[in-house]
């Protein structure tokens, strides 16, 4: 099992979520930040369980979609594992946000 981080970054997506979704519903809220959460135990049990992401092409850049989000994560060692940034998926790849120095954005022909 691996350790799983929140980012800062991560936990002010998590929250701007809920408070988005909170106007039109508390309720939904929380139960789209629960599900944000188990997909974070899911990954501290199987970390190469998420798909690579697209965007970057490198194995250590792992996904998993919770309902309409993307989770973000990195494989820092077997022993642990940052979630970067969560995003809606119908948003722009957030580049500047996935930061650690180990990857170069993939060149599009």
């Amino acid at each position: 099992m691996a350790e799983v981080i929140f980012s800062a970054r991560a936990i002010r997506d998590i929250e701007h979520i809920h408070a988005y979704i909170a106007k039109d519903s508390e309720r939904y809220a929380h139960g789209q930040v629960r599900r944000i959460i188990n997909a974070a135990d899911l990954i501290e049990t199987f970390p190469r369980g998420g798909r690579m992401v697209p965007e970057i092409e490198l194995d250590a850049f792992r996904e998993v979609i919770v309902g309409n989000y993307r989770v973000i994560y990195f494989l820092e060692s077997d022993e642990r594992t940052q979630i970067l940034v969560v995003f809606h998926g119908r948003r722009r790849f957030p580049y500047g946000r996935v930061s650690p120095n180990s990857w170069q954005p993939k060149r599009r022909k």
